[in-house]
């Protein structure tokens, strides 16, 4: 983790989504990132920060649950990839796009578009951490059930972007525990051969 930057992880919901707070210690600037459900918890963990927007892996419910009432709290913007407009049903204040920084504090959020779970399915990295949402989790790939989404493109995100980034890489998916880079790395031929 950068010398400048906090974590709080928050397991909520019924699907126990990961709610993730990013905050810069030199100067309690704040992001959450996605704001899944649970509004008390996540708004008692941004106690006494300086919470800048809420930055958003994809469109599903299951991930904006908590997004008004974070709004209301801090006065903050609700972030999202363009292509996940319609998935998530509701408008948003920005976009989050490809290469884009982020900048909280000392620190630089970067964006990935990583696509294959929604088309506006996106990671951000703040290296050695990579928060992939419903991309990347321990032993595979999120899930690609629904028309708009692609196995091959999810897998093509993972490999092509994802996998660029160094073994130690902590890995902070959408829902359940972390993993790192270096774990997932080898698997990635039987993933795909395995086709989900």
């Amino acid at each position: 983790m950068p010398s400048a930057a906090r974590l709080s992880v928050l397991a909520v919901g019924p699907y126990d989504n990961r709610v993730y707070v990013l905050s810069c210690m030199e100067t309690n600037k704040a992001v959450v990132i996605d704001a899944a459900d649970e509004s008390d918890r996540i708004i008692a963990a941004c106690e006494g920060l300086d919470v800048q927007a809420i930055l958003t892996t994809n469109g599903h419910s299951d991930h904006i649950q908590a997004v008004d009432a974070i709004k209301g709290a801090f006065g903050v913007p609700f972030l999202l990839h363009p292509a996940d407009r319609e998935i998530a049903g509701r408008s948003f204040d920005g976009p989050l796009n490809d290469g884009q920084e982020f900048p909280v504090g000392t620190i630089n959020v970067h964006v990935i578009h990583t696509p294959g779970h929604t088309p506006g399915s996106v990671s951000f990295v703040v290296e050695p951490m990579l928060f992939s949402g419903d991309t990347l989790f321990p032993g595979g790939p999120g899930a690609t059930r629904w028309q708009y989404s692609s196995f091959g493109q999810i897998m093509d995100s993972i490999e092509k972007r994802l996998m660029q980034y160094p073994d130690p890489t902590v890995v902070y998916p959408g829902h359940g525990a972390e993993t790192t880079i270096g774990e997932e790395r080898p698997h990635l031929e039987e993933l795909r051969t395995r086709g989900w």
